[in-house]
Protein backbone atom coordinates (compact mmCIF):
# COMPACT_ATOMS: atom_id res chain seq x y z
CA UNK A 1 0.00 0.00 0.00
CA UNK A 2 1.27 3.51 -1.00
CA UNK A 3 2.04 5.81 1.89
CA UNK A 4 0.14 8.66 2.27
CA UNK A 5 2.49 12.56 1.92
CA UNK A 6 2.04 12.42 6.08
CA UNK A 7 3.59 8.89 6.53
CA UNK A 8 6.65 9.57 3.67
CA UNK A 9 7.30 12.92 5.62
CA UNK A 10 7.35 11.28 9.32
CA UNK A 11 9.24 7.95 7.49
CA UNK A 12 12.10 10.57 6.26
CA UNK A 13 12.57 12.49 9.52
CA UNK A 14 16.57 11.76 10.27
CA UNK A 15 16.50 10.54 14.18
CA UNK A 16 17.27 13.59 16.52
CA UNK A 17 20.18 13.99 18.00
CA UNK A 18 20.86 16.16 21.00
CA UNK A 19 22.27 19.41 20.31
CA UNK A 20 21.78 19.63 16.70
CA UNK A 21 18.89 21.79 15.00
CA UNK A 22 16.06 20.06 14.50
CA UNK A 23 15.51 21.52 10.90
CA UNK A 24 18.71 19.21 9.75
CA UNK A 25 16.82 16.44 10.30
CA UNK A 26 13.79 17.28 8.24
CA UNK A 27 15.09 18.68 5.59
CA UNK A 28 14.38 16.30 2.67
CA UNK A 29 13.98 15.75 -1.06
CA UNK A 30 10.98 15.16 -2.06
CA UNK A 31 9.62 14.59 -6.23
CA UNK A 32 6.11 15.00 -5.70
CA UNK A 33 4.75 18.44 -5.20
CA UNK A 34 1.25 19.87 -4.09
CA UNK A 35 -0.57 21.84 -6.73
CA UNK A 36 -0.68 24.58 -3.95
CA UNK A 37 1.62 27.61 -5.26
CA UNK A 38 4.38 29.29 -3.31
CA UNK A 39 3.85 33.41 -2.28
CA UNK A 40 6.25 35.91 -3.56
CA UNK A 41 7.24 36.33 0.11
CA UNK A 42 8.01 33.32 1.40
CA UNK A 43 10.56 32.93 -1.53
CA UNK A 44 12.05 36.38 -1.02
CA UNK A 45 12.54 34.81 2.38
CA UNK A 46 14.36 31.91 0.99
CA UNK A 47 16.59 34.11 -1.29
CA UNK A 48 17.22 36.32 1.60
CA UNK A 49 19.03 32.98 3.50
CA UNK A 50 20.77 32.47 -0.07
CA UNK A 51 21.97 35.70 0.36
CA UNK A 52 23.73 35.18 3.80
CA UNK A 53 25.93 32.60 3.02
CA UNK A 54 29.96 33.35 3.06
CA UNK A 55 31.87 33.40 -0.19
CA UNK A 56 35.60 33.61 -0.96
CA UNK A 57 36.13 37.99 -0.49
CA UNK A 58 32.31 38.04 -0.12
CA UNK A 59 32.04 37.72 -3.68
CA UNK A 60 28.73 36.26 -3.32
CA UNK A 61 29.33 34.92 -7.05
CA UNK A 62 25.71 33.12 -7.08
CA UNK A 63 23.21 33.89 -9.54
CA UNK A 64 19.54 32.11 -9.35
CA UNK A 65 17.08 32.12 -12.44
CA UNK A 66 13.59 31.23 -11.39
CA UNK A 67 9.84 30.82 -12.41
CA UNK A 68 6.72 30.10 -11.91
CA UNK A 69 4.44 27.47 -13.66
CA UNK A 70 3.89 28.68 -16.84
CA UNK A 71 5.78 31.27 -17.25
CA UNK A 72 8.86 31.15 -19.88
CA UNK A 73 12.00 30.81 -17.05
CA UNK A 74 10.10 28.13 -15.91
CA UNK A 75 9.99 26.73 -19.45
CA UNK A 76 13.68 27.11 -19.87
CA UNK A 77 14.47 25.69 -16.99
CA UNK A 78 11.95 22.77 -17.52
CA UNK A 79 13.16 22.33 -20.90
CA UNK A 80 16.68 22.23 -20.04
CA UNK A 81 15.93 18.80 -17.31
CA UNK A 82 16.91 15.65 -17.95
CA UNK A 83 14.22 13.36 -19.41
CA UNK A 84 13.98 11.13 -16.21
CA UNK A 85 13.72 14.70 -13.96
CA UNK A 86 11.17 15.78 -15.65
CA UNK A 87 8.45 12.87 -14.84
CA UNK A 88 8.15 14.56 -12.02
CA UNK A 89 9.41 18.16 -11.77
CA UNK A 90 6.96 18.98 -14.09
CA UNK A 91 4.97 18.95 -10.80
CA UNK A 92 6.64 21.73 -8.88
CA UNK A 93 4.78 25.23 -8.61
CA UNK A 94 8.91 26.79 -8.95
CA UNK A 95 12.02 26.16 -10.90
CA UNK A 96 15.40 27.93 -9.70
CA UNK A 97 18.59 27.07 -11.51
CA UNK A 98 22.32 28.17 -10.06
CA UNK A 99 24.62 29.73 -11.50
CA UNK A 100 28.13 31.12 -9.93
CA UNK A 101 30.77 33.56 -11.81
CA UNK A 102 33.86 32.12 -11.89
CA UNK A 103 36.00 35.14 -11.78
CA UNK A 104 36.39 37.70 -8.91
CA UNK A 105 34.81 41.17 -9.54
CA UNK A 106 37.91 43.35 -7.75
CA UNK A 107 40.77 42.05 -10.00
CA UNK A 108 39.46 39.70 -12.40
CA UNK A 109 41.69 36.51 -11.29
CA UNK A 110 39.62 32.97 -11.33
CA UNK A 111 37.37 32.05 -7.87
CA UNK A 112 38.20 28.45 -7.25
CA UNK A 113 35.58 28.72 -4.78
CA UNK A 114 32.98 30.18 -6.65
CA UNK A 115 31.43 26.74 -7.35
CA UNK A 116 31.76 25.47 -3.94
CA UNK A 117 29.90 29.27 -3.04
CA UNK A 118 27.06 28.47 -4.66
CA UNK A 119 26.39 25.44 -3.14
CA UNK A 120 26.06 26.90 0.33
CA UNK A 121 24.02 29.36 -0.80
CA UNK A 122 21.69 26.86 -2.24
CA UNK A 123 21.95 24.57 1.00
CA UNK A 124 20.92 27.85 2.97
CA UNK A 125 17.84 27.91 1.06
CA UNK A 126 16.75 24.61 1.05
CA UNK A 127 17.31 24.72 4.57
CA UNK A 128 14.65 28.16 5.03
CA UNK A 129 12.32 26.18 2.92
CA UNK A 130 11.88 23.73 5.09
CA UNK A 131 11.74 25.89 7.57
CA UNK A 132 8.82 27.66 6.10
CA UNK A 133 7.22 24.13 5.57
CA UNK A 134 8.28 24.11 1.93
CA UNK A 135 10.04 21.02 -0.10
CA UNK A 136 12.82 21.50 -2.29
CA UNK A 137 14.72 19.15 -4.88
CA UNK A 138 18.20 19.44 -6.03
CA UNK A 139 19.10 18.64 -9.22
CA UNK A 140 22.12 17.73 -11.02
CA UNK A 141 20.53 16.07 -13.92
CA UNK A 142 20.14 18.84 -16.29
CA UNK A 143 21.85 19.45 -19.71
CA UNK A 144 23.80 22.84 -18.41
CA UNK A 145 25.08 23.92 -21.74
CA UNK A 146 21.11 24.40 -23.17
CA UNK A 147 20.35 26.30 -20.20
CA UNK A 148 23.76 28.67 -20.76
CA UNK A 149 21.78 29.09 -24.36
CA UNK A 150 18.41 29.03 -22.94
CA UNK A 151 19.09 32.21 -20.85
CA UNK A 152 21.88 33.96 -22.43
CA UNK A 153 24.44 32.85 -19.75
CA UNK A 154 27.73 34.60 -20.12
CA UNK A 155 31.00 31.90 -20.71
CA UNK A 156 31.99 33.36 -17.18
CA UNK A 157 29.59 31.65 -15.25
CA UNK A 158 29.46 28.11 -14.57
CA UNK A 159 26.21 25.90 -13.69
CA UNK A 160 25.39 24.36 -10.57
CA UNK A 161 22.13 22.26 -9.81
CA UNK A 162 18.41 23.05 -11.07
CA UNK A 163 16.25 23.22 -7.76
CA UNK A 164 12.32 22.25 -7.49
CA UNK A 165 10.42 24.19 -5.34
CA UNK A 166 6.85 23.85 -3.18
CA UNK A 167 4.95 22.22 -1.31
CA UNK A 168 4.92 17.98 -1.02
CA UNK A 169 2.61 16.49 -2.72
CA UNK A 170 1.36 12.81 -2.27
CA UNK A 171 3.58 10.20 -3.86
CA UNK A 172 0.96 8.37 -5.68
CA UNK A 173 0.39 11.79 -7.78
CA UNK A 174 4.02 10.42 -9.47
CA UNK A 175 1.87 7.73 -11.46
CA UNK A 176 5.13 5.58 -11.76
CA UNK A 177 5.95 2.85 -9.52
CA UNK A 178 9.72 3.37 -9.65
CA UNK A 179 9.53 6.90 -7.88
CA UNK A 180 6.86 6.22 -5.67
CA UNK A 181 8.83 3.92 -4.06
CA UNK A 182 11.88 5.57 -3.91
CA UNK A 183 9.58 8.45 -2.86
CA UNK A 184 8.77 6.28 0.23
CA UNK A 185 12.00 4.49 0.82
CA UNK A 186 13.66 5.79 3.99
CA UNK A 187 16.81 7.64 4.17
CA UNK A 188 20.45 6.46 4.64
CA UNK A 189 23.40 8.11 5.84
CA UNK A 190 27.14 7.38 6.32
CA UNK A 191 28.45 6.91 10.27
CA UNK A 192 30.99 10.09 11.04
CA UNK A 193 33.71 7.91 11.15
CA UNK A 194 33.50 7.33 7.32
CA UNK A 195 33.79 11.29 6.47
CA UNK A 196 35.60 12.51 9.52
CA UNK A 197 39.06 11.75 9.86
CA UNK A 198 42.32 12.97 12.63
CA UNK A 199 44.68 11.31 9.50
CA UNK A 200 43.22 9.84 5.98
CA UNK A 201 41.13 7.17 6.37
CA UNK A 202 41.01 7.08 10.48
CA UNK A 203 38.25 7.90 12.28
CA UNK A 204 38.54 11.07 14.32
CA UNK A 205 37.17 10.88 18.34
CA UNK A 206 33.72 12.39 18.30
Amino acid sequence: MTLNAREVHALKKAPAVEGVLPLFHVRWSPRSFDDREVSPSSLAKVFEAARWAASSFNEQPWRFLMGFRGDSAYKKIFESLGEYNQKWARTAPVLILGAAKTKFSHNGTDNRNALYDLGAAASYMTLQAAALGLATHQMAGFDAEKAKKLFGIPDEYVMGAAIALGYQGEPAALEDETLIQRESAPRARKPLGEFVFKEWGEPAKL
